[in-house]
Protein backbone atom coordinates (compact mmCIF):
# COMPACT_ATOMS: atom_id res chain seq x y z
CA UNK A 1 0.00 0.00 0.00
CA UNK A 2 1.55 3.32 -0.95
CA UNK A 3 2.10 6.09 1.71
CA UNK A 4 0.97 9.49 1.21
CA UNK A 5 4.29 10.97 0.60
CA UNK A 6 4.88 8.27 -2.48
CA UNK A 7 1.47 9.45 -3.80
CA UNK A 8 1.95 13.19 -2.90
CA UNK A 9 5.72 12.52 -5.21
CA UNK A 10 4.44 10.33 -8.13
CA UNK A 11 3.18 12.65 -10.82
CA UNK A 12 -1.00 12.43 -11.73
CA UNK A 13 -2.06 10.12 -14.54
CA UNK A 14 -2.07 11.62 -17.67
CA UNK A 15 0.10 14.51 -17.15
CA UNK A 16 2.22 15.78 -19.72
CA UNK A 17 5.19 17.91 -19.58
CA UNK A 18 4.33 21.47 -21.24
CA UNK A 19 6.74 22.23 -24.17
CA UNK A 20 7.78 25.56 -24.47
CA UNK A 21 6.85 27.65 -27.56
CA UNK A 22 9.25 28.16 -30.28
CA UNK A 23 10.36 31.65 -30.74
CA UNK A 24 8.58 32.02 -34.13
CA UNK A 25 5.31 31.22 -32.17
CA UNK A 26 6.28 33.69 -29.42
CA UNK A 27 6.60 36.99 -32.07
CA UNK A 28 3.85 35.92 -34.03
CA UNK A 29 1.57 35.99 -30.62
CA UNK A 30 3.59 39.34 -30.13
CA UNK A 31 2.57 40.98 -33.13
CA UNK A 32 -0.61 39.64 -32.74
CA UNK A 33 -1.62 41.52 -29.92
CA UNK A 34 0.62 45.16 -30.99
CA UNK A 35 -1.13 44.75 -34.76
CA UNK A 36 -4.65 43.10 -33.68
CA UNK A 37 -5.86 46.84 -33.15
CA UNK A 38 -4.58 48.42 -35.95
CA UNK A 39 -6.26 45.57 -38.70
CA UNK A 40 -9.60 46.21 -36.59
CA UNK A 41 -9.86 49.83 -37.50
CA UNK A 42 -7.79 49.68 -41.16
CA UNK A 43 -11.25 49.29 -43.17
CA UNK A 44 -11.99 52.61 -41.67
CA UNK A 45 -8.83 54.27 -42.99
CA UNK A 46 -9.05 52.26 -45.64
CA UNK A 47 -12.29 53.89 -47.10
CA UNK A 48 -11.60 56.97 -46.28
CA UNK A 49 -8.17 56.75 -48.30
CA UNK A 50 -10.45 55.76 -51.51
CA UNK A 51 -13.38 57.60 -50.76
CA UNK A 52 -12.10 60.66 -49.06
CA UNK A 53 -8.25 61.07 -49.45
CA UNK A 54 -7.99 60.26 -52.58
CA UNK A 55 -10.56 62.78 -54.11
CA UNK A 56 -9.26 65.30 -51.96
CA UNK A 57 -5.27 65.21 -53.61
CA UNK A 58 -6.74 64.72 -57.02
CA UNK A 59 -9.00 68.05 -57.00
CA UNK A 60 -5.69 69.56 -55.78
CA UNK A 61 -4.10 67.99 -58.78
CA UNK A 62 -6.86 69.21 -61.16
CA UNK A 63 -6.50 73.07 -59.42
CA UNK A 64 -3.26 73.35 -60.66
CA UNK A 65 -3.88 72.30 -64.44
CA UNK A 66 -5.56 73.83 -67.25
CA UNK A 67 -8.67 71.34 -67.20
CA UNK A 68 -11.57 71.68 -69.29
CA UNK A 69 -14.70 69.75 -68.66
CA UNK A 70 -15.62 68.65 -72.49
CA UNK A 71 -11.33 68.64 -73.88
CA UNK A 72 -9.63 67.60 -71.07
CA UNK A 73 -6.44 68.09 -69.33
CA UNK A 74 -4.29 70.84 -71.13
CA UNK A 75 -1.19 71.21 -69.53
CA UNK A 76 -0.02 73.00 -65.89
CA UNK A 77 -1.45 75.74 -65.12
CA UNK A 78 0.45 76.39 -61.46
CA UNK A 79 -1.48 78.93 -59.08
CA UNK A 80 -2.65 80.77 -62.15
CA UNK A 81 -6.03 79.38 -61.11
CA UNK A 82 -6.07 79.92 -57.56
CA UNK A 83 -4.76 83.25 -58.95
CA UNK A 84 -8.04 83.91 -61.13
CA UNK A 85 -10.63 83.59 -58.22
CA UNK A 86 -9.33 85.32 -55.70
CA UNK A 87 -9.48 88.63 -58.50
CA UNK A 88 -13.47 87.65 -59.31
CA UNK A 89 -15.77 90.00 -57.52
CA UNK A 90 -18.86 87.30 -57.92
CA UNK A 91 -16.39 84.59 -55.65
CA UNK A 92 -15.83 86.93 -52.75
CA UNK A 93 -19.91 87.72 -53.25
CA UNK A 94 -20.23 83.99 -53.07
CA UNK A 95 -18.38 84.00 -50.17
CA UNK A 96 -20.11 86.65 -47.95
CA UNK A 97 -23.28 84.98 -48.87
CA UNK A 98 -22.04 81.18 -47.24
CA UNK A 99 -20.91 83.03 -44.24
CA UNK A 100 -24.07 85.22 -43.67
CA UNK A 101 -26.31 82.17 -44.28
CA UNK A 102 -24.24 80.50 -41.95
CA UNK A 103 -23.66 82.85 -38.93
CA UNK A 104 -28.13 82.70 -39.49
CA UNK A 105 -28.08 79.19 -39.58
CA UNK A 106 -25.77 77.49 -36.92
CA UNK A 107 -25.35 79.93 -34.43
CA UNK A 108 -29.55 79.97 -33.85
CA UNK A 109 -29.12 76.33 -34.15
CA UNK A 110 -27.05 75.20 -31.50
CA UNK A 111 -28.18 77.37 -29.30
CA UNK A 112 -32.34 76.25 -29.98
CA UNK A 113 -30.52 72.33 -29.91
CA UNK A 114 -29.67 73.02 -25.97
CA UNK A 115 -32.27 74.81 -25.21
CA UNK A 116 -35.01 72.09 -26.43
CA UNK A 117 -32.48 69.52 -25.43
CA UNK A 118 -32.32 70.89 -22.23
CA UNK A 119 -36.45 70.86 -21.73
CA UNK A 120 -36.74 67.16 -23.83
CA UNK A 121 -34.05 66.22 -20.82
CA UNK A 122 -36.93 66.84 -18.02
CA UNK A 123 -39.27 65.14 -16.33
CA UNK A 124 -41.72 65.48 -19.33
CA UNK A 125 -44.67 63.52 -20.12
CA UNK A 126 -44.33 61.36 -23.33
CA UNK A 127 -41.02 62.62 -23.76
CA UNK A 128 -40.34 59.63 -26.31
CA UNK A 129 -43.50 61.28 -28.71
CA UNK A 130 -42.13 64.23 -28.74
CA UNK A 131 -38.09 63.02 -29.18
CA UNK A 132 -39.17 61.14 -31.88
CA UNK A 133 -41.06 64.22 -33.18
CA UNK A 134 -37.44 66.33 -33.37
CA UNK A 135 -36.17 63.84 -35.56
CA UNK A 136 -38.85 63.92 -38.14
CA UNK A 137 -37.65 66.84 -40.03
CA UNK A 138 -34.29 65.44 -40.33
CA UNK A 139 -35.71 62.07 -42.12
CA UNK A 140 -37.62 64.63 -45.22
CA UNK A 141 -35.53 65.30 -48.16
CA UNK A 142 -33.41 68.44 -48.70
CA UNK A 143 -34.91 68.74 -52.31
CA UNK A 144 -38.54 68.63 -50.62
CA UNK A 145 -37.85 70.67 -47.88
CA UNK A 146 -35.86 73.31 -50.26
CA UNK A 147 -39.33 73.07 -52.22
CA UNK A 148 -41.87 73.75 -49.62
CA UNK A 149 -40.32 76.33 -48.23
CA UNK A 150 -39.31 78.14 -51.85
CA UNK A 151 -43.46 78.10 -52.20
CA UNK A 152 -43.55 79.28 -48.52
CA UNK A 153 -41.42 82.29 -49.05
CA UNK A 154 -42.15 83.32 -52.82
CA UNK A 155 -42.55 86.82 -53.21
CA UNK A 156 -45.64 86.97 -54.81
CA UNK A 157 -48.13 84.70 -53.82
CA UNK A 158 -46.47 82.75 -50.65
CA UNK A 159 -47.16 81.81 -47.27
CA UNK A 160 -45.56 84.16 -45.31
CA UNK A 161 -46.00 87.08 -47.28
CA UNK A 162 -49.82 86.56 -47.13
CA UNK A 163 -49.18 86.39 -43.47
CA UNK A 164 -47.18 89.39 -42.90
CA UNK A 165 -49.69 91.12 -45.39
CA UNK A 166 -52.28 90.11 -42.74
CA UNK A 167 -50.97 91.80 -39.78
CA UNK A 168 -50.83 95.05 -41.60
CA UNK A 169 -46.83 94.55 -42.54
CA UNK A 170 -45.62 95.06 -46.47
CA UNK A 171 -44.67 91.87 -48.35
CA UNK A 172 -40.98 91.34 -48.84
CA UNK A 173 -39.10 90.42 -51.50
CA UNK A 174 -37.24 87.37 -50.39
CA UNK A 175 -35.87 86.30 -53.79
CA UNK A 176 -34.46 89.96 -54.55
CA UNK A 177 -32.74 91.24 -51.86
CA UNK A 178 -30.13 90.10 -49.84
CA UNK A 179 -31.02 89.69 -46.07
CA UNK A 180 -34.23 88.24 -46.19
CA UNK A 181 -33.14 85.66 -48.99
CA UNK A 182 -30.34 84.76 -46.31
CA UNK A 183 -33.45 84.48 -43.46
CA UNK A 184 -35.30 81.97 -45.46
CA UNK A 185 -32.47 80.12 -46.60
CA UNK A 186 -31.35 79.53 -42.97
CA UNK A 187 -34.53 78.62 -41.57
CA UNK A 188 -34.33 75.63 -44.11
CA UNK A 189 -31.27 74.84 -42.54
CA UNK A 190 -32.77 75.19 -39.14
CA UNK A 191 -35.78 73.03 -40.20
CA UNK A 192 -34.14 70.87 -41.42
CA UNK A 193 -30.19 70.21 -38.85
CA UNK A 194 -32.29 71.53 -35.25
CA UNK A 195 -33.65 68.01 -34.17
CA UNK A 196 -30.65 66.05 -35.32
CA UNK A 197 -28.09 68.26 -33.34
CA UNK A 198 -30.65 68.60 -30.29
CA UNK A 199 -30.55 64.32 -30.26
CA UNK A 200 -27.15 64.61 -29.73
CA UNK A 201 -27.35 67.16 -27.30
CA UNK A 202 -29.73 65.16 -25.73
CA UNK A 203 -27.60 62.05 -25.68
CA UNK A 204 -25.12 63.94 -24.13
CA UNK A 205 -26.43 65.56 -21.55
CA UNK A 206 -28.20 61.76 -20.53
CA UNK A 207 -24.95 60.51 -20.27
CA UNK A 208 -23.90 63.09 -17.27
CA UNK A 209 -23.92 61.21 -14.21
CA UNK A 210 -26.64 62.41 -11.38
CA UNK A 211 -24.20 62.14 -8.37
CA UNK A 212 -23.10 66.13 -10.25
CA UNK A 213 -26.57 67.47 -10.48
CA UNK A 214 -27.31 66.11 -6.69
CA UNK A 215 -23.85 68.16 -5.24
CA UNK A 216 -25.00 71.48 -7.41
CA UNK A 217 -28.66 71.37 -5.44
CA UNK A 218 -27.08 70.58 -2.06
CA UNK A 219 -24.71 74.01 -2.89
CA UNK A 220 -27.85 75.61 -3.60
CA UNK A 221 -27.76 75.95 -7.54
CA UNK A 222 -30.47 76.70 -9.15
CA UNK A 223 -31.94 75.19 -12.62
CA UNK A 224 -30.94 78.02 -14.64
CA UNK A 225 -27.20 77.89 -12.71
CA UNK A 226 -26.75 73.71 -13.02
CA UNK A 227 -27.19 74.55 -16.90
CA UNK A 228 -24.86 77.20 -17.11
CA UNK A 229 -22.37 76.08 -14.91
CA UNK A 230 -22.75 71.88 -14.85
CA UNK A 231 -24.51 70.74 -18.18
CA UNK A 232 -22.76 72.75 -20.50
CA UNK A 233 -19.07 71.92 -19.35
CA UNK A 234 -19.88 68.35 -19.30
CA UNK A 235 -21.15 68.22 -22.72
CA UNK A 236 -17.82 70.31 -24.05
CA UNK A 237 -16.61 67.45 -26.41
CA UNK A 238 -20.30 66.89 -27.83
CA UNK A 239 -20.94 70.48 -28.26
CA UNK A 240 -17.76 70.77 -30.12
CA UNK A 241 -19.27 68.01 -32.49
CA UNK A 242 -22.12 69.97 -32.90
CA UNK A 243 -20.53 73.72 -34.01
CA UNK A 244 -17.79 71.21 -35.63
CA UNK A 245 -20.35 69.81 -37.92
CA UNK A 246 -22.44 72.39 -38.44
CA UNK A 247 -19.67 74.43 -39.79
CA UNK A 248 -18.39 72.32 -42.15
CA UNK A 249 -22.29 71.83 -43.00
CA UNK A 250 -23.08 75.06 -43.26
CA UNK A 251 -20.19 76.29 -45.27
CA UNK A 252 -20.80 73.52 -48.00
CA UNK A 253 -24.34 74.65 -48.06
CA UNK A 254 -26.05 73.65 -51.36
CA UNK A 255 -28.90 72.22 -51.45
CA UNK A 256 -31.53 74.46 -50.38
CA UNK A 257 -30.12 78.09 -51.77
CA UNK A 258 -30.50 75.80 -55.47
CA UNK A 259 -34.20 74.74 -54.44
CA UNK A 260 -35.11 78.04 -53.02
CA UNK A 261 -34.12 79.41 -56.69
CA UNK A 262 -35.71 76.63 -58.34
CA UNK A 263 -39.27 78.81 -59.20
CA UNK A 264 -37.12 81.14 -61.14
CA UNK A 265 -36.38 78.58 -63.68
CA UNK A 266 -32.19 78.93 -62.98
CA UNK A 267 -31.36 76.29 -60.61
CA UNK A 268 -27.94 77.75 -60.01
CA UNK A 269 -28.54 81.19 -60.78
CA UNK A 270 -28.62 81.95 -56.85
CA UNK A 271 -30.72 85.11 -57.50
CA UNK A 272 -30.75 88.05 -60.64
CA UNK A 273 -27.60 89.68 -59.05
CA UNK A 274 -26.06 86.58 -56.91
CA UNK A 275 -28.02 87.83 -53.70
CA UNK A 276 -28.44 84.23 -52.41
CA UNK A 277 -25.08 82.44 -54.37
CA UNK A 278 -23.05 80.41 -52.17
CA UNK A 279 -19.15 78.99 -52.75
CA UNK A 280 -20.65 75.32 -53.77
CA UNK A 281 -23.15 77.45 -56.08
CA UNK A 282 -20.28 79.07 -57.81
CA UNK A 283 -17.76 76.01 -57.97
CA UNK A 284 -20.65 74.55 -59.97
CA UNK A 285 -21.34 77.09 -62.51
CA UNK A 286 -17.79 77.49 -63.02
CA UNK A 287 -17.54 73.20 -63.35
CA UNK A 288 -20.16 72.51 -65.21
CA UNK A 289 -21.85 75.51 -66.34
CA UNK A 290 -21.55 77.92 -69.08
CA UNK A 291 -17.49 77.77 -68.08
CA UNK A 292 -17.07 74.27 -68.12
CA UNK A 293 -13.47 74.91 -66.21
CA UNK A 294 -12.86 72.04 -63.95
CA UNK A 295 -9.38 73.88 -62.68
CA UNK A 296 -10.74 77.04 -61.52
CA UNK A 297 -13.93 74.81 -60.00
CA UNK A 298 -11.18 72.98 -58.48
CA UNK A 299 -9.18 75.66 -57.09
CA UNK A 300 -12.64 76.95 -55.65
CA UNK A 301 -13.16 73.93 -53.80
CA UNK A 302 -9.84 73.82 -52.22
CA UNK A 303 -10.27 77.21 -51.24
CA UNK A 304 -13.55 76.59 -49.46
CA UNK A 305 -11.62 73.40 -47.93
CA UNK A 306 -8.98 75.73 -46.20
CA UNK A 307 -11.71 77.85 -45.20
CA UNK A 308 -13.45 75.15 -43.13
CA UNK A 309 -10.23 74.03 -41.65
CA UNK A 310 -9.52 77.54 -40.49
CA UNK A 311 -12.84 78.07 -38.84
CA UNK A 312 -13.15 74.82 -37.44
CA UNK A 313 -9.76 75.32 -35.87
CA UNK A 314 -10.75 78.36 -34.43
CA UNK A 315 -14.29 77.31 -33.31
CA UNK A 316 -12.50 74.45 -31.68
CA UNK A 317 -10.19 76.85 -30.06
CA UNK A 318 -13.24 79.03 -28.72
CA UNK A 319 -15.57 76.62 -27.43
CA UNK A 320 -12.58 74.94 -25.94
CA UNK A 321 -11.83 77.79 -24.01
CA UNK A 322 -15.74 79.11 -23.37
CA UNK A 323 -16.49 75.66 -22.04
CA UNK A 324 -12.97 75.57 -19.77
CA UNK A 325 -13.55 78.55 -18.11
CA UNK A 326 -17.69 79.24 -17.80
CA UNK A 327 -18.47 76.60 -15.00
CA UNK A 328 -18.37 78.00 -11.15
CA UNK A 329 -15.61 75.54 -10.18
CA UNK A 330 -13.15 77.44 -12.35
CA UNK A 331 -14.39 80.77 -11.52
CA UNK A 332 -13.45 79.60 -7.92
CA UNK A 333 -10.42 78.53 -8.36
CA UNK A 334 -8.71 81.42 -9.76
CA UNK A 335 -10.42 83.36 -7.02
CA UNK A 336 -8.52 81.05 -4.95
CA UNK A 337 -5.17 81.20 -6.75
CA UNK A 338 -5.44 85.27 -6.93
CA UNK A 339 -6.43 85.21 -2.70
CA UNK A 340 -3.68 82.60 -2.35
CA UNK A 341 -0.48 84.96 -4.54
Amino acid sequence: MATTTELEISPPVGDHRRRRPSRLRQKLGRFDVKASPYLYISPFFILFAITGLFPLLYTAYVSVSKWNLLTGRHGSAGFANYVAVLHQPFFWKALRNTVSIFLLSSVPQIILALVIAAVLHANLRARTFWRMGVLVPYVVAPVAVGLIFGQMFADQSGMVNALLTKIGMNPVAWHAQVLPAHLAIATMVNYRWLGYNTLVVLAAMQAIPNDVFEAAIIDGASRVRQFFSVTIPMIRPTLIFVIITSTIGGLQIFDEPTMFDQQNGALTAGGADGQFVTVTMYLYQLGWGSQNNLGRSAAVAWLLFLIILIISLVNYGLTQRIASEGGVSGRRGRRRKKVAA
